[in-house]
């Protein structure tokens, strides 16, 4: 089985809807409780892609889409247009190839390329796959919020990780639009790594 990565369209609004359904109904990763239409999840995507890169990984052979990767605003004070928050989930049957790693690393990328410093992900506590893999991808822990959330009936915390992508200047330029020319090599950089093996 092999994979490519590409940027998101609107009609894939229900496979990734599929994807992410499970982790909302039947697990404490995300801290939703009703899973999102595919309406909403259309609405989702192209709000993403206006500002920020949304991209998914699916199989070569078939279509069918593997995960997803995107970012998107840390908070909405100008001030924090360097910094943004991650978000990946990939099928259970897709998990464990490598293909996480190039996922996170070309939205990275892409984060470095419209001139955002920090990427930053917030993972529940006891996520420890989660919080390992983003280890394993530089990524430090920089603070934790202990029992800020309730859901599947117990308290939930969340370990917040970060990641320097570019150095802090004196005076950072203001975080610009992607372009394609931004994005067409990051995504043929991804798939070049993918076909190599994806690790």
């Amino acid at each position: 089985m092999s994979y490519r990565i590409r940027t998101a369209r609107s009609e894939d609004a229900a496979a990734l809807a599929a994807i992410y359904a499970p982790f909302v109904t039947g697990t404490v990763v995300s801290f939703e409780f009703d899973a999102p239409s595919v309406e909403e999840f259309q609405r989702r995507i192209e709000a993403t892609s206006t500002a920020f890169a949304y991209v998914v990984a699916e199989v070569v052979e078939s279509g069918e889409i593997a995960g997803y990767a995107y970012y998107g605003t840390l908070r909405s004070r100008p001030a924090y247009q360097w910094a943004a928050e991650t978000s990946i989930y990939l099928a259970p049957a897709h998990q464990g190839r490598g293909l996480g790693s190039v996922l996170v690393e070309a939205i990275e990328r892409l984060m470095a390329a419209q001139g955002i410093a920090l990427s930053v992900a917030c993972i529940t506590s006891d996520n420890a796959g989660s919080i390992a893999f983003h280890e394993r991808l530089g990524y430090e822990h920089c603070g934790e919020f202990c029992n800020c959330a309730f859901k599947l009936g117990r308290w939930l915390s969340v370990t917040w990780m970060e990641k320097q992508l570019l150095p802090c200047t004196e005076k950072p330029a203001e975080r610009r639009t992607l372009t394609d020319a931004d994005i067409e090599p990051v995504l043929a950089a991804a798939n070049e790594r993918l076909a190599a093996g994806g690790r």
